[in-house]
């Protein structure tokens, strides 16, 4: 039993046995991390500084947008540091971190999407009651209630996979640390495990995605009833860029998570896995700041006065 708890740290294989190849993805990785931690943190600005983004839908972007900085900083500096180094290690407590992180945050995400799709359906099914219902305070409360609920989905199946012995070999077929491939390398039966995190992708998953469903069947059913043409545009174009970045998120994580055992080989999950944690999580500050109208004409105003501050300077 002594010989079964010895392992310590993990191997991560990482993304392809060219290395070569491996930093050319590496310089490509880091311009995207880039990219999506200054475009969400414009995001966070915009929606602060603007007076015009004072509304329950951008105060939950807000979060959405650091959610998104959250988890992929769990993963590609990681990734991108064991590239740089050479070494494809990854210590047991880093990798609980790791995992515990990218789920949390991952579940907290649906929640926020699916609390997004409500406002939504609130905003254009019953307008006149919209500013009573979606006040502040149950703004607030239903932002801690979906940190709330990532963290209490997660926690304990985190907890108990890494109270696992792992009795080698420790090698991970991945570029960090998801919980498919740790299980795998666990010592014990972990069917029970494995059906806990099944109903938990479930309800995270297929649970939030039914209320962002039901939503925008309501809301579409609303938009056709509008007489005016420009109306019915109008109205659609203010739920389009969450609608969009619904539709991508939910795909790769549901291909990822919700198959049966054994139906998905590692080596493509791990390419899905890719565009989930590094494009993904680029889609906020991309589909907002270029197809919403309303965050590019407040972005406009902050760079007119920005601009106006330097001349003053000057």
């Amino acid at each position: 039993m002594a010989n079964r708890t010895m392992i310590r740290d993990f191997i991560l294989l990482g993304l392809t046995d060219n290395h070569q190849l491996e930093v050319g993805l590496s310089l490509l990785l880091f311009g995207i991390y880039l990219l999506t931690v200054i475009g969400n943190i414009l995001i966070i600005i915009i929606t602060l500084l603007n007076t015009q983004l004072y509304s329950p839908m951008y105060f939950f972007l807000r979060h959405v947008a650091w959610v998104e900085i959250g988890y992929t900083t769990t993963i590609i500096p990681k990734t991108l540091a064991n590239i740089a180094t050479g070494s494809k290690s990854i210590s047991l407590a880093g990798c609980f971190i790791q995992t515990l992180l990218y789920f949390v945050l991952g579940t907290t995400e649906f929640l926020l999407l699916a609390t997004m799709s409500v406002d939504r359906y609130i905003a254009i099914c019953n307008p006149l009651h919209y500013s009573t219902i979606m006040n502040g305070q149950i703004c607030s409360l239903l932002v801690l209630c979906c940190w709330a609920g990532g963290f209490s989905l997660i926690l304990v199946p985190s907890i108990v996979l890494f109270q696992m012995p792992f009795c080698g070999p420790n090698i991970i077929n991945h570029f960090f640390c998801d919980n498919g491939p740790l299980i795998k390398l666990a010592c014990v039966d972990t069917s029970l495990l494995e059906l806990i995190d099944f109903v938990i992708a479930i309800l995270s998953l297929l649970g939030t995605l039914s209320v962002n469903i039901v939503s925008y069947v309501k809301i579409i059913s609303t938009i056709l009833h509008i007489p005016s043409s420009t109306g019915r545009k109008k109205t659609f174009s203010t739920c389009a860029s969450h609608l969009t970045v619904v539709s991508i998120t939910y795909s790769s994580c549901i291909f990822m998570y919700i198959n049966p055992k054994g139906t998905t080989e590692l080596d493509f999950n791990k390419m899905v896995a890719l565009l989930n944690t590094v494009l993904a999580p680029l889609l906020i500050p991309s589909i907002y700041c270029l197809r919403n109208r309303q965050v590019q004409d407040a972005l406009r105003a902050e760079l007119r006065q920005w601009i106006g501050f330097c001349k003053k300077l000057r």
